[in-house]
């Protein structure tokens, strides 16, 4: 087969990947994001009751009708019920006193579930009663519905990714790499934080810890990135890619809550740094920290494995000095040595 025969072919199997890799990754990308959102519904969503046993019986038993949708605690009074929502142990409580039945929400740890709680709730009620809703952790008068935090877990997972890229695609190796994915994280954290704490008004707790959790979900993506590049080379971006955009974001229940999400994506999703970042955000910002010991470790895990593997992937790719040593002595004489022998 003749040359241009033999590159139109390339041509033509290149232009056949092309118009077939496009729709998978669209179709992928759509099942990614919108199944998970299409199938919102509790799947052992963590709620407490408080109250006499005689009295919450009743109510128990109608969480429990609704098979697997609530995981339910329960409380002595209104004060550990109340507790139990601060320390991110239940997402909402319903209190049953003479007076009457309340519930106790929690905007800040997901207004879509204080809204469904408060139907679930209503709807048990009996006709023409009300329940009074207090609001034990509400969401910033900046972002009461959440949508800031929701909508900064893409751009924290382009972050990371794209230092990992940049490091990868750059040459930096080892201790360098190291560093650079580091400051690039801790930059990332308090550029993030001026803007959704000192501007916005969307977090409210501590500033630097705010920025040490967002530098660390972002260090945690690009180590991970970088880290897979190291081991396998450029593919590794992809994968990690994948792994932290793809699957990480709509996996994250960030907009709503790891538990309303699809079985198993919700707890998928808390494995990977997108999901654990958020909720160590929002647990940080809102609940003085309660509730982040998983995240933290999830994103330390990632972080510590992922610089390790950048660490050592500069290690075993490096050459020897016998390789090069070979390689100096197969160099080909200087022509004047040549024409000398």
């Amino acid at each position: 087969m003749s040359a241009p025969a033999e590159s139109g072919t390339a041509t033509t199997r290149r232009m056949i990947a092309v118009m077939v890799l496009i729709p998978v990754a669209v179709t992928l990308a759509l099942w990614a994001f919108a199944w998970p959102a299409a199938r919102i519904a509790p799947r052992d969503l963590p709620v407490g009751i408080a109250g006499p046993a005689a009295a919450v019986g009743q109510l128990e038993q109608g969480f429990e009708r609704q098979e697997g949708a609530f995981d339910v605690h329960r409380y002595d009074d209104e004060a550990a019920a109340r507790t139990a929502v601060e320390d991110r142990v239940v997402y909402g409580a319903v209190v049953v006193t003479p007076e009457g039945t309340r519930l106790l929400t929690a905007t800040a740890a997901s207004p879509l579930v204080a809204q469904l709680l408060t139907q679930a709730v209503t709807a048990q009620a009996p006709a023409g009663a009300e329940v009074p809703v207090t609001d034990v952790v509400p969401a910033p008068a900046g972002d009461p519905r959440g949508s800031v935090l929701g909508a900064s877990v893409l751009p924290m997972s382009l972050a990371g990714v794209a230092s990992g890229a940049v490091v990868t695609l750059l040459g930096l190796r080892g201790a360098r790499a190291a560093v650079t994915l580091a400051g690039a994280a801790a930059l990332v954290g308090i550029a993030a934080t001026a803007v959704a704490d000192s501007w916005l008004g969307a977090l409210t707790g501590d500033w630097w810890t705010e920025a040490g959790a967002i530098g660390l979900t972002v260090l945690a993506i690009g180590a991970g990135a970088a880290g897979f590049a190291a081991l396998i080379g450029q593919p590794g971006l992809g994968l990690g890619g994948l792994l932290m955009v793809l699957l990480g974001n709509p996996f994250s229940g960030v907009t709503s809550a790891p538990e309303l999400l699809p079985e198993p994506t919700g707890l998928i999703g808390q494995w990977l740094p997108p999901g654990a970042g958020g909720s160590l955000i929002r647990s940080v910002a809102f609940f003085d920290g309660a509730g982040s010991a998983a995240s933290v470790l999830t994103l330390s895990l990632w972080a510590v494995l992922g610089l390790a593997a950048v660490l050592v992937g500069a290690r075993v790719r490096r050459p020897g000095p016998a390789a090069t040593e070979n390689h100096r002595t197969a160099e080909p004489a200087p022509a004047g040595q040549l024409l000398a022998g």
